[in-house]
């Protein structure tokens, strides 16, 4: 079944974290030589640099001319809670949670903003929701792909276009790697860190003409911060979307975040990014068909992300441990890999099901996926003896 001795091919680049993500292929720290350290975020280079990385997420990700593009404080997290701390209120919502984050989002609405007409919709790891239950012509808070789990929503069918309701995505883990139906989406967050390999502590926001119509008619009844404050006198403050950021932006993160969109147009834009990391997927369910002991935490290929991509372990004598056993096996096959310096931060989320997290998207080679796997082969056969 596995391997007598170790494998002796290692990955080139043994990162496979799903936060903070590989950097791109070929990143050194002198990609960085020319950010403007220094220098003021509202001098003219500084917000030139900013207004350039808006620019080109726009063109590589293909978001509409009318939506408008923001960079915002504290990583997917602020930029998402900046979107329901402003956005939410005026109507029900209806909050879909099968994973870490989107539970998060869940207890924030029930618990912060202590909304009173919420609909939470919940699966099991590895599973989504029944998307067909969602109403639309409510609000809807939802992950694209589910960051810990392993399972993504397929295609945004289920959003009528006619909606009454604003859709928030945080589209963190998606983004870069997987097509959005922007004209489904109203506000749309992410951060840096991972698709692209950008650094962390920046998040952007996306607003589609809807959610800015929303922004400039409807106030919420509680006291909002002023670090998610998106309009002033009734109007959007449109320096945001420009490069006009709330707070101070690192440079050389804005730099690093240039340099992976360049990257990304080297490669050929949003379908190079999308191919590497479905090549990436493509290569690890290759060897789980054959695979004795791994299988996916999302059985259904239809829902299975190709970034944060989740094994279980499936082997008799693993199944028939104790659940405390369990956890130490697995966390023990996770602490070998990376004492032997072929895999790093490859630990499910400590919230889902022990196991395996390797991260896909499209900063990480698939020749790196495929010496990977022998390994882990080995690894297991190593905490099973």
């Amino acid at each position: 079944m596995q391997p007598a001795t170790q494998p002796t091919a290692k990955p080139q680049n043994p990162n496979f974290s799903s936060g903070p993500c590989a950097k791109r292929p070929g990143w050194t720290p002198e990609s960085l030589s020319k950010a403007l350290v220094g220098r003021s975020h509202r001098s003219k280079p500084g917000k030139a640099a900013l207004k350039e990385v808006i620019d080109r997420t726009r063109a590589v990700l293909g978001i509409p001319a009318d939506y408008h593009i923001g960079i915002v404080p504290a990583s997917d997290t602020g930029a998402f809670e900046m979107a329901m701390w402003s956005l939410l209120g005026e109507r029900g919502v209806d909050a879909l949670a099968w994973e870490s984050f989107g539970q998060g989002w869940v207890s924030d609405i029930e618990k912060q903003l202590k909304l009173k007409d919420v609909r939470v919709f919940k699966a099991e790891y590895g599973t989504i929701p029944n998307m067909a239950e969602v109403d639309t012509d409510r609000d809807v808070v939802f992950t694209w792909n589910g960051t810990t789990s392993g399972a993504k929503v397929p295609n945004g069918d289920w959003i009528k276009e006619n909606r009454l309701g604003l859709t928030l995505c945080d589209a963190t883990s998606a983004v870069f790697a997987m097509d959005l139906p922007w004209n489904k989406l109203d506000a749309v967050t992410y951060s840096w860190q991972k698709v692209m390999g950008g650094e962390a502590a920046h998040g952007m926001l996306v607003l589609s003409p809807r959610a800015v119509e929303r922004l400039e008619r409807y106030s919420p009844p509680w006291p909002m911060p002023k670090i998610f404050r998106m309009t002033k006198g009734g109007k959007l403050i449109d320096g945001i979307f420009v490069g006009e950021t709330i707070n101070t932006p690192s440079m050389l993160c804005v730099e690093d975040a240039l340099d992976g969109l360049r990257w990304a147009e080297s490669v050929g834009g949003l379908n190079g990014l999308k191919q590497r990391s479905e090549a990436n997927l493509a290569a690890i369910e290759a060897w789980v068909e054959k695979s004795p002991w791994a299988a996916f935490l999302a059985e259904d290929k239809a829902v299975r992300s190709n970034t944060s991509i989740c094994l279980k372990i499936v082997d008799d004598w693993y199944q028939g441990l104790s659940a405390e056993d369990q956890a130490a096996k697995a966390k023990a096959l996770v602490s070998l890999l990376d004492k032997e310096g072929v895999a790093y931060d490859l630990g499910a989320y400590r919230d889902a099901p022990p196991g395996l997290r390797i991260w896909g998207g499209a900063t990480v080679e698939t020749s790196d996926i495929e010496a990977l796997l022998p390994w882990l082969d080995w690894a297991f056969a190593s905490v099973k003896a």
